[in-house]
Formats: C-alpha cells, sequence, structure tokens
C-alpha cells in the first residue's frame, strides 16, 4: 500500500471554493470588508484552511482577482477569435460593451474593487496591466495597435460608464463610435 492520506486531497475544489467566496465577498462587502472570517464562512470552510492554501488575505484577494481577469480576458477573447473578418470584429466589440455577459454589475463591481487595490498592490497592478495587454492581444487579431488601444479603453471605459448612467446603452451610438475609430485610426498615415 502505497501513499499517505496527504497525498488525498480530502477537499479537492477547496482552494478554488476559497476563491470564488473571496470574489464574492469582495463584491458584497469592498475589498475593505473582506475579512478571513467572511471568506471562509462564504465558502463554507474552517477558518485555519484559508492558511493551508493561502499566506494572507492579500495572497487570497490576489489570486482571487487573477481568477477574475482569466475569466474576463478568455470571455474577451472568445468573443473577438470567433470574428471572421473586421466587421464582425467591430460587432464583436460593440457585444462587448453592450451586451450582458461581459462586464456585468457584479463584475464591475469587482474590477472597481481591483483597481483601487491594485495602487497599494504591487503584485495586482501587474496583474492589472497583464490584463490591458492580454485584451489588446486580443483585439490585434483584427485591428493595428493604434486602433487596439483605442479600443480597449472603450471596452473598459464605456461599461464603467453604464455603471452609472441612468439609461440603457445606446448600441448604436457604440457601434457608431467603435466603427469610428476602426475607420479613423486604421486609415491614418
Amino acid at each position: 500500500m502505497s501513499g499517505t492520506r496527504r497525498e488525498v486531497p480530502n477537499d479537492p475544489g477547496r482552494r478554488e471554493r476559497i476563491l470564488d467566496a473571496a470574489l464574492d465577498v469582495v463584491a458584497e462587502a469592498g475589498v475593505h470588508g473582506t475579512t478571513h472570517r467572511r471568506i471562509a464562512a462564504r465558502a463554507g470552510v474552517p477558518l485555519g484552511s484559508l492558511t493551508y492554501y493561502f499566506s494572507g488575505l492579500d495572497d487570497i484577494l490576489g489570486a482571487a482577482f487573477a481568477r477574475l481577469v482569466d475569466a474576463m480576458s478568455a470571455f474577451y477573447g472568445r468573443t473577438l477569435v470567433s470574428a471572421r473578418d473586421r466587421d464582425e470584429a467591430e460587432a464583436a466589440v460593440v457585444e462587448l460593451i453592450c451586451g450582458p455577459a461581459y462586464a456585468s454589475e457584479r463584475e464591475m463591481t469587482l474590477i472597481f474593487e481591483m483597481y483601487a487595490y491594485a495602487n497599494h498592490d504591487p503584485e495586482v497592478q501587474a496583474l492589472a496591466r497583464d490584463w490591458v495587454l492580454r485584451s489588446r492581444d486580443s483585439l490585434s487579431r483584427h485591428f493595428p495597435e493604434d486602433v487596439c488601444r483605442a479600443l480597449d479603453v472603450l471596452v473598459e471605459g464605456w461599461p464603467i460608464h453604464r455603471s452609472f448612467d441612468a439609461a440603457p446603452t445606446d448600441r448604436a451610438l457604440v457601434a457608431a463610435t467603435v466603427h469610428a475609430i476602426v475607420h479613423g485610426l486604421s486609415d491614418r498615415p
């Protein structure tokens, strides 16, 4: 008989549950209201198990925000990779801005919290920077560098404004803006 009990995880999904719970707590209470106790309670795990997987609250928050960035970057990339030409790529950008699947209200809350936290945590700041580069890389399949930068700012900024607007986002205005950026910058010397 080989192996020990320690080699077989007692709860193989525990780490991911802790990270999901951390994001839930951050979305509800903000980073400032996030504690080990709240995360453990939300994840349904013993408080001490957090220190088994993570060195501290900063480590949990960094890993949780990395999980958020990975999920959002993957969606962003999938949305753009399916576009077969520039017109479809423009439509994909409009969908990222206006559609219900990307940058939901919860995700926007988490993004606000992550950016605020990144101002005080160099690892999360590097994560946010990496996210920007991953987004631009997804756009670069269809657009030149200057267009990628401008569109990414639009994809990032419009949902921020949408969070505070009383009226729904005007899809036609977004489409016209995306089209103007793509054609205005692509035709530059």
